[in-house]
């Protein structure tokens, strides 16, 4: 497998969890978790890309390099671009896009997701694990996924698809049809994210709020691989680093 790079983008602003990536979990805050997990991926190397002083010398102080970006970014995937360009990366090497929110993340999806990436054809991957309840298909917060036999994305959606069209989907009924939750994990050449980055948001993307179907909208390909369970949720809002915090005591 060639190597790669882990990036975290980790903000300090949450609407939810103000300073979300200081907070601490156990015997540490949950931006060092994350690196920790990125580290244990196998990963040449690791940096948080923050617009915050604090949250870059938490990073630097505990042996982990960091750099500060730009305050106005309009995602993550711009400030994961400046941040590769601080750190020298050339264009064909390929990046780990690392939430800053995923405590718990394993770190064989890290290196999973990079490895999807092995040919010089392949510009992005990702991940998804299947979905067993109804509750979660029809869940908007849940973004779920259809791909083709070759592994490759054919479309993003809040929305329950395949739709069924013969069983309609009940709360508390078993699922007729096969669903896949996507996991916001992204691997991609340098390059690409540069490519990414400089096309307008698409009207797909717009509407489901999805970043990622930009790149299906432009005509390029998303590499997936299904998981066989779904990972550790990551942390959205306080009662999401309450239940962090008791999973980390369960670890003991």
């Amino acid at each position: 497998m060639d190597s790669f790079h882990v990036i975290i983008p980790a903000r300090y602003q949450s609407s939810r969890l103000p300073g979300k990536p200081l907070t601490q979990i156990g015997n540490q805050s949950m931006i060092l978790h994350v690196c920790d997990r990125a580290k244990e991926s196998g990963a040449e190397s690791i940096t948080v890309a923050t617009d915050n002083n604090a949250i870059l010398d938490e990073v630097q102080q505990h042996g982990y390099d960091a750099v500060l970006t730009r305050e106005d970014h309009p995602s993550g995937s711009d400030r994961i671009y400046e941040a590769a360009e601080k750190i020298g990366l050339n264009d064909e090497q390929i990046i780990v896009n690392v939430q800053g929110d995923e405590p718990f993340i394993p770190a064989e999806n890290i290196s999973l997701v990079a490895s999807l990436l092995s040919s010089p054809e392949d510009q992005m991957s990702t991940l998804c694990c299947p979905i067993s309840e109804a509750e979660e298909v029809l869940d908007p917060n849940a973004v779920k996924v259809i791909f083709d036999k070759n592994g490759k994305a054919i479309y993003f959606s809040r929305s329950p698809i395949p739709y069924d069209r013969e069983n309609i989907i009940k709360l508390g009924s078993p699922l007729s049809a096969s669903y896949y939750r996507h996991i916001g994990i992204y691997a991609y050449r340098k390059s690409f994210l540069k490519q990414f980055i400089s096309w307008s948001p698409s009207e797909l993307e717009s509407a489901e709020s999805l970043e990622q179907l930009r790149v299906i909208e432009n005509g390029f390909s998303i590499k997936i691989a299904a998981l066989e369970k779904s990972p550790p949720h990551g942390v959205d809002t306080p009662l999401d680093l309450e239940k962090a915090k008791h999973y980390f005591e369960s670890l003991k």
